[in-house]
């Protein structure tokens, strides 16, 4: 038996009808952290922890694929999206944590059909869990600027 605890405890995920998603982006959240810390890790480890922390669910295995790969393919233009709307912050200055938050709930915002309310909460979450005390508030404000230039955008396409 392992002297650290399991860092995704039953206890960690809120429960409800979409909880297993929130588990997802944990997961992917991670992913995309343990990259910033040791590049090429995850092409070297996704597949695995998909499997171990989601396992045998497919759907969430997919699903967590999904935003992994789409926020690496879409990373630029993500990066570019948050950088216009964090006014007085570049990516660089934010700390690894608050950045990998911040492209997870961009990608969702950006490219799924995910209700925005229900990305920014998810990324609230994680910033309290995982950020500094400020990091809840700074993902917030970000991510509703991020949510308005997005829907703006959206209206002008359409």
């Amino acid at each position: 038996m392992s002297e650290y605890p399991q860092i995704n405890e039953k206890d960690d995920f809120p429960k409800g009808k979409f909880a297993a998603r929130s588990a997802v982006r944990m997961v992917v959240f991670q992913l995309l952290y343990q990259e910033e810390l040791n590049p090429g890790s995850r092409e070297q480890f996704s597949d695995t922890v998909f499997q171990n922390e989601l396992p045998q669910h497919k759907p969430l295995q997919d699903f967590a694929a999904l935003l992994l790969n789409g926020i690496i393919e879409k990373q630029e233009e993500i990066d570019k999206a948050v950088a216009e709307v964090a006014l007085n912050w570049t990516l660089t200055r934010m700390t690894a944590v608050d950045r990998c938050i911040l492209r997870l709930a961009a990608y969702e915002i950006m490219f799924t059909e995910t209700p925005k309310a229900v990305v920014i909460n998810e990324a609230v979450e994680l910033a309290k869990k995982f950020g500094t005390n400020e990091s809840a508030a700074f993902v917030n404000g970000i991510l509703d600027k991020l949510s308005v230039n997005n829907k703006s955008a959206n209206n002008q396409k359409g």
